[in-house]
């Protein structure tokens, strides 16, 4: 007989994954090491401005620690390493803090210092602030886009929308002012204070406050002497009473939306106009 030849059995080498290699947390540090510029608010510049380095009972430097619930003094010593008097062993050499022309400049390397002036101290953003490039021109570039908003907006408001609200701004002296000194003035409002005139233009009520007050002057409408109600100019019959300590014209403006002061602001503006 024949023997069998014995099958030869082959085993499949099994893959194994290699492991993920695990990107290390890139840990950013508490603080950051650069040079730091602090100026004073207002834009004072005066030649020489020194703030409280240390505590006493006449200038109080102490920073509430919210960890240990307790009042830490703060003082700046030019040989410590910490803005803390409980850190600062031996003997200290207290500096002074001094603004020459509104400026303070601080290097990297004066770290206690500039987290006195940064983090700590009361007088931060009241009497001085951190000078921060990035975050002044973010700052400027949006009060930019909020000009060329308002004046692109300026441009193309219709007159009596203009008259509105310039009415805002200068009250009566618009009835003596000509299309163009309004239009003229409109721009000028507009660059001199963007945010109020975008505001102004989005407020409904300002075009039915003038509405109200053309009204007034003209004699459709008529307000009592009490500023309490408003009359039609041609038989007295009475149109509305002014609520309680609010201002006539806005009250009449809301009253114009309603139901009934839809027909008189139509009957209004045909009169007006």
């Amino acid at each position: 007989m024949t023997k069998k030849k014995k099958e030869e059995v082959i085993e499949q080498p099994v893959a194994v994954a290699e492991p993920k290699k695990q990107t290390p947390k890139v840990v950013k540090p508490e603080w950051e090491v650069k040079d730091r510029t602090y100026l004073l608010r207002g834009n004072k510049t005066p030649l020489t401005l020194t703030i409280p380095g240390k505590h006493t009972r006449k200038h109080s430097l102490l920073w509430f620690d919210p960890k240990s619930q307790k009042q830490r003094e703060i003082r700046y010593a030019t040989n410590m390493s910490s803005p803390f008097a409980d850190e600062q062993k031996g003997e200290a050499t207290l500096g002074h803090i001094i603004f020459r022309d509104g400026r303070l400049d601080v290097p990297a390397k004066n770290i206690a210092l500039q987290k006195l002036l940064s983090l700590y101290h009361p007088l931060k953003d009241k009497m001085y602030y951190e000078f921060k490039p990035v975050k002044n021109a973010e700052d400027e570039l949006e009060n930019i886009e909020w000009e060329i908003d308002a004046l692109n907006a300026a441009r193309t408001i219709e007159i009596d929308q203009a008259e509105a609200i310039m009415r805002v701004e200068l009250g009566s002296k618009v009835n003596s002012m000509s299309s163009k000194e309004i239009k003229r003035d409109l721009l000028l409002f507009a660059k001199r204070n963007p945010h109020l005139f975008i505001e102004l233009v989005k407020d409904e009520n300002v075009m039915l406050r003038n509405l109200a007050i053309r009204a007034e002057e003209a004699g459709v409408i008529l307000l009592s002497q009490d500023q309490r109600t408003f009359t039609w100019g041609s038989n007295n019959r009475k149109l509305m009473n002014v609520p309680f300590d609010e201002n006539p014209y806005s009250a009449f403006a809301a009253f114009l939306k309603t139901d009934e002061g839809v027909e008189i602001y139509k009957s209004i503006d045909k009169k007006l106009n």
